[in-house]
């Protein structure tokens, strides 16, 4: 192994800011604040062997000084997001209330295609008076003038604790509640009463708004939603429809200000002043043009930064390009394996929960493959200057375009298989197309038109915008639209997702042929998807969600029943990715295989040679404790949004609301007999709450017959 590292020309820089992130994901991932302590010790431990022991034994100094190295990154890693933690994290509400409030308001988000604003207030909780910090969706029906950042505002509300997952597997704004502070939120119940008008101070945020409402005014609303995306980082007026095809063609990076929109705008404040200090002598014979160009490059990324919201992967982005900046002007390297690894352990120190969000994972990953495709011995060699006809060079850029994409497809498609159970299959064609679109032609159009707006001469470009980005909508629509456009799975564990991350990084960092020993373990988690299968039952935290997949007889593939029609398209939508499903769900009493009367349902499955009797409750009255006892003997499995009697013995599970309460939502698996709950995942952290005990109805031996109580 000495000899091994000794030989391998390895950069130890990249691998330590990995093994800061691992530390990171072992906090996550670790049940609580006892195994955080044993983990952090066990860290220093090894950390010590490696510096005493083996580095003092001068044999091994390659092996000693990346054994102590590795695990006082992770040390540090697992250190710094549980200080993250305790630093701003905020403890949720206890239970939903409705009132009356007042707050402050801090920040407020325009979402016209959704006729509403999100407003984040500083009130004070009802019954403790402790100050906290809430989201609160204001329909426009509801919003006064004066409502604005910095007013004290009254408002009616029903406030609800951030939620946990719904099911295994299932966004977790819990959790991304915690890191902002965010005690609740919910929606205003009337209008909002202005008590104390704002006192100003917000002008980046109103310039933003009204940066906003002017694109909009300038183009028609599918295009303005995407051109307000661009400029100001307000995806609020993005169509449903539009923002599904974007996702579905591969093109939603397009949508959020990242690298690829903070890199436009630096790259062309960097070449057009450039090129018109040239122009001027005296500042050409004294300053290093260079160096003059990329600071003001550097001041228009930073204000580009802060005029979009100065969200987290803008700001990350901002860091990247800036990195860039600094290595051109001193000579370096401008795209490397060094610089991406500061990049990434800057913004991991200052947000190290960004580690697990889909964002920075996408984002990195991108840039990373491109790194590793464009540093590769045979890209240096397809790409090597030589005397041919322009065309025929044209043609070698194109191609290597054409695979970098890939790659990078290759490389993005397991995080939105993990984070989104989706991925678009084309994604790679339609960005050769819908990138240099956005760089060269959109968001050109975009800074020329606002500039001509002053002079009163903007209106022919924004027409010629508008055009623009219909035809990237096309594009979108058309890729998206395409037979097997998009691939969808359901759920799968971190095992299969951490061989891909593993195997990715080994591939992307490593140099020379021993980057190919990444390959396996890609593969095996190549094999785990192929081979994956879908909960055959998904239940919710609160009992009353669930998800059946079933086979009618004749039929080769399943289908997705629901005990209940859902409200909203959240659930269904949850639902249907869960499962790795398409399509409209069936109710349960719709299916020729169950048999329902007013209180229960019962269906029978068979997997595996073997059937299985699934008990489900659907009704609100009182059902005799007996009757219900003897129906629990006869299945299998009971599935309840109530608390059921302890009478009711099934013969396998009973997931009532008593046991729902320890671990919210289920994904249970038949053919090997396991479950998969919430709080597995989520116990022993701050934002994770176990829903509060509902009051427990009086028990009863009487009930109205409603029919067939039978299984």
């Amino acid at each position: 192994m000495e000899q091994f590292l000794g030989a391998s020309r390895l950069d130890l820089g990249p691998w330590l800011v990995v093994c800061f992130a691992a530390g990171i994901a072992a906090w996550f991932g670790l049940p609580g604040p006892t195994a955080w302590i044993g983990f952090c010790g066990l860290c220093l431990t090894l950390s010590g062997i490696g510096a005493l022991a083996l580095r003092r034994a001068g044999r091994y100094p390659y092996i000693g000084t990346s054994f102590s190295l590795i695990f006082a990154m992770i040390l540090a890693g697992c250190l710094v997001v549980w200080a993250r933690s305790q630093v701003v994290g905020t403890v949720p509400i206890e239970r939903p209330m409705v009132g009356s409030f007042v707050g402050r308001v801090l920040a407020i988000e325009h979402q016209s295609a959704q006729a509403r604003d999100r407003l984040v207030l500083a009130t004070r909780e009802q019954g403790t008076g402790r100050a906290i910090k809430v989201r609160v969706n204001l329909p426009d029906a509801h919003r006064r003038p004066g409502v604005e950042p910095g007013a004290l505002v009254r408002f009616k509300a029903r406030l609800m604790p951030p939620a946990p997952p719904m099911l295994p597997g299932a966004y977790n704004f819990a959790r991304t509640a915690w890191f902002a502070g965010l005690a609740a939120s919910g929606s205003a119940l009337g209008p909002v009463e202005v008590v104390e008008a704002g006192q100003g101070g917000a002008m980046l945020g109103d310039l933003r708004n009204r940066l906003s409402a002017h694109i909009l005014s300038r183009v028609d609303p599918d295009a303005g939603g995407i051109a307000t995306a661009l400029v100001t980082g307000d995806e609020g007026a993005l169509a449903e429809g539009d923002v599904d095809a974007m996702r579905d063609a591969g093109l939603a990076h397009l949508l959020s200000i990242s690298g690829l929109h903070v890199s436009a705008v630096i790259a062309a404040t960097f070449f057009v002043v450039l090129r018109l200090a040239a122009l001027i002598p005296w500042l050409a014979l004294r300053v290093r043009l260079p160096v003059f160009a990329a600071g003001a490059g550097a001041l228009v990324g930073i204000g580009y930064t802060l005029l979009s919201g100065s969200e987290v992967p803008t700001v990350r982005s901002c860091i990247g390009a800036l990195l860039v900046l600094a290595a051109t002007v001193l000579g370096r390297e401008s795209l490397s394996l060094r610089m991406l690894a500061v990049g990434a352990f800057l913004v991991l120190l200052l947000w190290p929960e960004a580690l697990v969000g889909p964002s920075f994972q996408l984002s990195f990953a991108a840039v990373l493959a491109i790194i590793a495709v464009s540093s590769s011995a045979p890209a240096r060699r397809f790409l090597a200057p030589r005397d041919e006809w322009w065309p025929a060079r044209l043609a070698r850029n194109a191609v290597m375009i054409v695979v970098t994409g890939l790659v990078i497809e290759m490389a993005l498609m397991p995080i939105g298989f993990y984070h989104f159970h989706r991925a678009g299959v084309y994604g790679a064609l339609a960005n050769v197309i819908a990138i240099p679109l956005t760089t060269f032609a959109i968001m050109p159009l975009l800074g020329l038109s606002l500039l001509l707006d002053a002079l009163g001469l903007g209106a022919p470009f924004w027409w010629l915008t508008g055009q623009v980005i219909a035809l990237l909508l096309a594009i979108a629509r058309f890729t998206a639209g395409l037979p097997g456009a998009v691939s969808v799975l359901p759920a799968f564990g971190t095992g299969a997702f951490a061989l891909f991350v593993a195997g990715g990084l080994w591939l992307g960092l490593w140099p020379g042929r021993v980057r190919w020993l990444g390959l396996p373990p890609v593969c095996a988690g190549t094999v785990l998807l192929m081979t994956l299968s879908p909960p055959d039952i998904l239940l919710s935290g609160d009992g009353r969600t669930v998800g059946v997949l079933s086979e009618a007889e004749g039929q080769t593939g399943r289908t997705l029943l629901v005990l209940r029609q859902s409200r909203t398209d959240y659930t269904r939508d949850n639902l249907l990715e869960l499962s790795g499903m398409e399509g409209e769900p069936v109710l349960l009493q719709d299916w020729p295989g169950a048999r329902c009367n007013r209180d229960f349902c019962t269906l029978r499955l068979e997997r595996e040679g073997r059937r299985w009797l699934v008990l489900l409750s659907r009704g609100r009255d009182a059902v005799p404790e007996r009757a219900l006892a003897t129906a629990c003997e006869r299945v299998d499995i009971v599935l309840s949004d109530r608390f059921l009697p302890r009478s009711c013995h099934p013969r396998w599970l009973k997931a009532d609301r008593r046991m729902l309460e320890k671990t919210g939502g289920l994904a249970i698996r038949l053919e090997d007999s396991s479950i998969e709950t919430v709080a597995a995942a989520q116990q022993g952290h701050g934002w994770w709450r176990p829903p509060p005990e509902w009051p427990r109805p009086a028990a009863t031996n009487t009930a109205r017959p409603s029919g067939d109580q039978s299984p």
